[in-house]
């Protein structure tokens, strides 16, 4: 296998069309880079399956973009597998630059003004060994409250095909679970002992960030990490000198991105259309 060059592209998974949220951001910050996305929606949500699960489904995708598409860096656009399996990846591809996210605990608890946040996340990430050591590290001062959403990511990608995204039942569904998690959180506000910041512990909460403002207001902090991953993402690319050639015209254009499911192509194709602006021809379907 030949080595990854400055024109490989750049690998990109989620469990499902969540990560579309970081390669958003990765196509802002990198322009002139090639991107392979692979959404296991055919084995989502990963926040409701067992870690040993997620491992492998993670290490198994991360050896077919090494092998089929040649990466040069994987992002890992999930929260929940990279709690729980990104020091796998790590190990076993010990030459392929490995970017994970987690939620933004760290620059929550440094701006929190009432010191207390509120975190929503999948229950796998919730639960996860790596969650709990950052709650701890950043906990002294601040009162970081975690919310597992069970059901949230199901309703999101469920959405995408729906013919009204505003007020179809995904999109009820969706409001539903969002008050009623964000209610168990507390009170949002800036007074003294509310919530003044919100971290999004998953992906696919990005493209709910709307609802999730019209219920904690307009002067509570949301926080996400897309912007940060394509940054870090950069780095890398720079200290391995394998960043593609930015002299020329902007190449990230829609025949140099391509995405993969092993759930539905259609509802792929909806969500990259949705969010992205790419066509139908840009979507392929692979076995679960």
């Amino acid at each position: 296998m030949s080595l990854p060059s400055s024109s490989s592209p750049i690998g990109v998974f989620d469990s499902g069309v969540g990560g579309l949220s970081v390669l958003q951001e990765l196509r802002r910050e990198l322009p002139h880079e090639r991107f392979i996305y692979f959404a296991d929606s055919g084995h989502a949500p990963y926040g409701e399956r067992g870690d040993e699960f997620v491992k492998q489904r993670t290490l198994a995708i991360a050896r077919y973009l090494q092998d089929e598409h040649h990466i040069k860096a994987l992002v890992v656009a999930c929260n929940t597998a990279t709690m729980a399996a990104v020091a796998d990846v790590r190990s076993a591809f010990p030459d392929l630059p490995v970017i994970g996210v987690e939620p933004a605990l760290k620059p929550a608890a440094s701006s929190s003004q009432t010191h207390r946040v509120g975190v929503i996340a999948t229950r796998g990430t919730v639960q996860s060994a790596r969650f709990d050591q950052l709650r701890k590290a950043f906990s002294d001062g601040t009162d970081i409250r975690a919310q597992p959403c069970d059901g949230l990511v199901r309703a999101i990608e469920r959405s995408v095909e729906e013919d009204d995204p505003l007020n179809g039942p995904s999109a009820i569904e969706i409001r539903a679970l969002c008050e009623r998690y964000t209610g168990m959180l507390g009170s949002f506000g800036v007074r003294t002992g509310d919530i003044d910041t919100l971290v999004l512990g998953c992906t696919h909460y990005v493209f709910i960030k709307d609802e999730l403002r019209s219920l904690v207001g307009p002067d509570v902090h949301i926080l996400d990490t897309g912007a940060p991953v394509a940054r870090q993402t950069r780095r890398i690319l720079v200290q391995r000198d394998t960043l593609a050639d930015e002299s020329g015209t902007a190449i990230a254009s829609n025949g140099q991105v391509h995405l993969y499911t092993t759930g539905p192509l259609s509802a792929l194709q909806a969500a990259a259309s949705r969010w992205l602006g790419l066509p139908r021809e840009h979507c392929s379907a692979l076995p679960a």
